[in-house]
């Protein structure tokens, strides 16, 4: 009986272990990336030709830069996509990812060559544009490329690992590299860069150009992190030291590049905190019955110096022990070393305001003075085209028999669009009873355009007098 138990129990143990085995060994199928893995020299081959840049990739880089600048200038982010998705930045940087893991320095010095001509042509082209192009004001777009995060750095290593793995498959998938391309956004800070120097905006330079660099740095290092992964073959052998040493050049020079991303990032992070702390504190103590908030301003400051914020009330004043209650409650919203600046309609705030009532005032007095002018112009010009008209319907009785009325009026036409296309003299004439119809059309029309000196001229002609 014992020992029937005790086989049962392996039996049972053997089965949990082959139902994990399999488990693990499905997990590992999933995640194998020897299926469609294409062999080290198409690998090489594919990068190589990605590298040069000359003849129809410098004319396709220019062409991007400027769809860029464009993008950025007119703050349409489907442009600058379309920039991204067209540049041909990529190769150069995995170059040097992939040179530095398989020690091809012939690879590393020749795409090191190209990365400078992509950057000097780059930066050239973005700044001529932003020189000639009449609209200079930053847009979000623009701004949002001058304080590289952390976020960044992830964003740039991620996307140089998934750009890597398509280039290392048979079946290299475009849509892969598309989204490297408008994940890592290479381009915009060129572009950025090219609107500092334009402008002479030192920081929009130094911020554009530390996003550039944290995106080719860890572009290139995910390049070389695959590289080591699939245990490519070198192509020279470096003895131990040598290569110890030149990790730990790549660990040391990737550090260098994220500590200030790293910093960044805090501060920003601290910046998004103290705002929505300063939120919750004036909305919550600056209800008051008789005196309402009408805005605030959040000045924040790094690195522990005093911030302040500035809230602007109407209605009744608050006397200075509610205001000193008011910001001993600060430190219980979190915002410390904080200065509450409070700015009240009293007095002499009523008096400016009463000084803008009057500059309104003035403002409608002279409209009104202007309406007063023209309706006296309209005035004297009537009296002289109720004159005119009169002269030629007395003329026109001289030059077409069977005149008996004729009226006047000037026309102006318009599209569909409700825009003013044209003004013409529109003269309508009514026979005498002799006439029986018969109206000389084309002799009046002739006299009227001679006599007014405009063919813009159109003559209708009544039915006669029953």
């Amino acid at each position: 009986m014992e020992a029937m138990k005790e086989e049962d129990k392996k039996r049972k143990k053997r089965v949990y272990k082959t139902l994990i085995g399999r488990f693990f060994g499905n997990v590992r199928d999933r995640f194998d990336l020897g299926e469609d893995n294409a062999t080290q020299a198409e690998v090489e081959a594919s990068i190589y030709k990605g590298v040069e840049f000359r003849g129809t990739n410098l004319w396709v880089l220019i062409c991007a830069t400027f769809i860029a600048s464009l993008g950025l200038n007119v703050n349409s982010t489907a442009v600058i996509i379309g920039a991204m998705l067209i540049s041909p930045l990529m190769g150069p940087i995995m170059g040097i990812g992939l040179s530095i893991g398989i020690n091809d320095f012939q690879l590393l010095k020749k795409s090191l060559r190209n990365f400078l001509w992509m950057f000097v042509v780059s930066i050239i082209t973005s700044t001529v544009y932003f020189l000639i192009s009449p609209y200079s004001s930053a847009q979000s777009e623009l701004l949002a490329r001058t304080s590289p995060t952390t976020y960044d750095v992830l964003i740039a290593f991620f996307g140089g690992v998934a750009g890597m793995l398509a280039q290392t498959r048979r079946d290299r998938t475009g849509t892969v590299i598309s989204g490297v391309a408008i994940a890592t956004a290479l381009m915009p800070p060129l572009c950025t860069a090219g609107f500092g120097i334009a402008s002479g905006e030192i920081m929009y330079v130094l911020g554009a150009f530390y996003l550039f660099i944290i995106n080719t740095v860890f572009i290139a290092l995910a390049s070389y992190l695959m590289v080591i992964f699939l245990k490519y073959e070198k192509k020279t052998a470096l003895d131990q030291a040598a290569s110890k040493r030149m990790r730990r050049y790549v660990i040391l020079f990737s550090v260098i590049i994220l500590v200030p991303s790293m910093i960044l990032t805090v501060n920003i992070l601290r910046k998004t905190q103290f705002e929505a702390n300063v939120d919750r504190y004036v909305t919550n103590v600056f209800q008051f019955n008789k005196t309402m908030l009408v805005d605030y301003d959040v000045r924040y400051r790094y690195e522990g110096r005093q911030s302040a914020v500035e809230v602007r009330l109407v209605g009744e004043p608050l006397s200075h022990n509610v205001i000193e209650n008011a910001s001993a409650q600060m430190a219980y919203y979190g915002l410390e070393n904080t200065e509450l600046i409070v700015r009240q309609a009293d007095e002499n705030e009523r008096i400016d305001f009463s000084k803008i009532q009057h500059s309104y005032a003035e403002i409608i007095d002279e409209k009104n003075r202007t309406i007063a002018r023209l309706e006296e112009r309209l005035a004297s010009v009537q009296p002289a085209d109720t004159v005119a008209a009169g002269d030629i319907s007395r003329e026109m009785a001289h030059v077409a028999d069977h005149v008996g009325r004729v009226s006047m009026s000037k026309h102006i036409f318009y599209d569909v669009q409700g825009v003013p296309t044209d003004t013409a003299l529109v003269v309508t004439v009514r026979p005498d009873s002799l006439s029986q119809g018969a109206v000389e059309y084309d002799r009046i029309e002739g006299w009227l355009r001679t006599r007014l000196k405009t063919d813009n001229v159109i003559v209708y002609i009544e039915e006669g007098e029953e």
